[in-house]
């Protein structure tokens, strides 16, 4: 019980040692399942295959601030590619992408040009976006929906059908006030109510913005003022997806029958709240950089009661082939590797241990200290495996595509 939430700040179950707990410094990468109206997540690696026939799957990427490029990061522009070029490797292709806003840094037309030429490289036929604040700092929003908000309404609200879920794109970083909330406002309030009202309610509902719908943390503006009343107008759909970004980090939240997920950056993480004076570009060690950044990708299948989503980082496989046993556990507990690998498992322990694959793929023989299994991984996918001795120790080998 000690994990639990026990103070109740924000009428949404979240204190923020609660909220710390739930963070998930994932990637901005993530993949969602939708089928029949409940969320479910998991880990996404590229040889992931959540999709069916008959569902689709998209990605979401979010915070690309392109024209950034202070000590945070100082090439935007190159870690935006590699997120393209993580979503372009996918086993199994995305219908469509989207973009939670911020695509640019300065909303200067330079920077919407350089975004516009790296989207050329993403392998999709259609790509979707909402605006962050910062595509609205220099002519009110304009270039963008120029550019990008072609037939939409408003500040550049819309919404589309595709194979049976309802998309529904917000815009809550108009006249943002100092210190304040993102909002809504009335008109789009009212579009919205209108919006759903024809719509049964078994229809899965995503809905995308860039300051997320509730409040993550209300000191840093982390939240939308008026987002309790559009999340209102869907308590009767049986699954609700709300997407956003703007926090540069990734957190999950399910409350009734919505699941919230926030995605990082492709540019730069920021800190968690309450543990810096204030948010903004946090500059981590090189190595670093790269785990932090990613893709979100969103599954949806027909019949299922799962959305899944699953996010994916930057970083390189790890280079290490040896996993430590000591201290009754495994070291490090999920280990990545390119097809063909060699993984060493070597015993440190003063008591012997062994390694089962749950999936009986390799079985090595009693482990007494000081001596070694290794095992060559041939084929892509996620392995499992425990100490069959001390079945609490459990960890992963992951194979990605070369």
């Amino acid at each position: 019980m000690s994990s639990r939430i026990k103070v109740n700040i924000e009428k949404d179950g979240i204190d923020r040692r609660g909220f710390l707990k739930c963070m998930a410094w994932a990637g901005t990468g993530m993949v969602w399942t939708v089928s029949g109206g409940v969320l479910a997540s998991s880990a996404l690696s590229r040889e992931s295959k959540i999709a069916s026939p008959s569902g689709f799957t998209f990605v979401q990427i979010s915070d690309s601030h392109i024209g950034f490029s202070k000590d945070a990061n100082k090439d935007v522009t190159e870690t935006l590619q590699e997120a393209i070029e993580r979503v372009n490797a996918l086993d199994t292709m995305p219908d469509f992408l989207i973009h939670t806003g911020d695509l640019s840094h300065l909303s200067k037309p330079s920077e919407f040009d350089i975004l516009d030429q790296s989207l050329k490289s993403v392998k999709l036929e259609q790509s979707f976006f909402v605006p962050g604040e910062h595509d609205m700092l220099s002519d009110n929003g304009q270039q963008y929906l120029s550019r990008y908000g072609k037939g939409t309404r408003g500040a550049g609200w819309y919404a589309f059908d595709h194979k049976g879920v309802h998309f529904i794109g917000l815009v809550n970083v108009v006249d943002l006030k100092a210190g304040g909330l993102g909002t809504l406002g009335a008109e789009q309030l009212d579009w919205l109510k209108k919006d759903l009202a024809g719509r049964g309610n078994s229809t899965p509902i995503v809905v995308f913005a860039h300051i997320p719908l509730w409040t993550v943390y209300p000191e840093w503006g982390w939240g939308t003022e008026d987002g309790a009343r559009a999340l209102s107008y869907m308590k009767r759909f049986g699954s609700v997806t709300v997407l956003n970004g703007h926090i540069h980090q990734t957190m999950q939240k399910v409350e009734g029958n919505v699941a919230f997920h926030t995605a990082a950056s492709t540019a730069f993480p920021q800190p968690a709240p309450g543990t810096a004076p204030s948010p903004g570009p946090m500059k981590v060690p090189s190595g670093q950089l790269r785990s932090l950044l990613g893709i979100t990708q969103v599954n949806y299948v027909p019949g299922n009661h799962a959305l899944a989503i699953v996010d994916s980082t930057l970083a390189a496989p790890i280079a290490t082939t040896q996993v430590k046993i000591g201290n009754f556990s495994f070291s490090p507990r999920s280990l990545t590797v390119r097809p063909g690998a060699t993984v060493t498992w070597a015993n440190q322990d003063d008591i012997p241990h062994n390694v089962v694959s749950t999936g009986k793929r390799f079985v090595s023989p009693v482990l007494d200290t000081d001596q070694q299994f290794s095992f060559t991984f041939r084929e892509p996918g996620s392995y499992p495996y425990y100490c069959k001795l001390h079945p609490m120790m459990t960890g992963t080998i992951i194979v990605e595509r070369a």
